[in-house]
């Protein structure tokens, strides 16, 4: 049973950083590449960010140059470095695991999830 759990979400103002973790257990992270999403209010769900197991990132077009995501397979956990955070930015954030070797924002890939954390930007 693979578990996930985000953490570090809150408000936060526009300029402002915000560092997101997802701690994985039930099973080792070495083997899974983990996807960022986000869903808006009244939006649909998108990609934010991926990271594979090998290391291979990718970034949704909205965000490159703002986020960094990373991982740390010795404590199960992979971050999301956020910086200059626009209102635009304003979700509930969420991390989810696939087996697949090449990184993908498609959500349809990724079997397991966490339950969200909320990221409000305003002033």
């Amino acid at each position: 049973q693979l578990q996930l759990a985000e953490s570090g979400g809150g408000l936060v103002q526009p300029g402002g950083s915000l560092r997101l973790s997802c701690a994985v257990s039930g099973s080792t992270l070495n083997y899974y590449s983990i996807g960022w999403f986000r869903q808006a209010p009244g939006k649909e769900r998108e990609g934010v960010s991926c990271i594979s197991s090998s290391g291979s990132t990718n970034y949704a077009d909205s965000v490159k140059g703002r986020c960094t995501i990373s991982r740390d397979n010795a404590k199960g956990t992979v971050y999301l470095q956020m910086n200059s955070l626009k209102p635009e930015d304003t979700a509930v954030y969420y991390c989810a695991a696939s087996s697949q070797l090449i990184p993908t924002m498609w959500s349809g890939m990724y079997r397991y999830w966490g339950q969200g954390t909320q990221v409000p930007v305003s002033s």
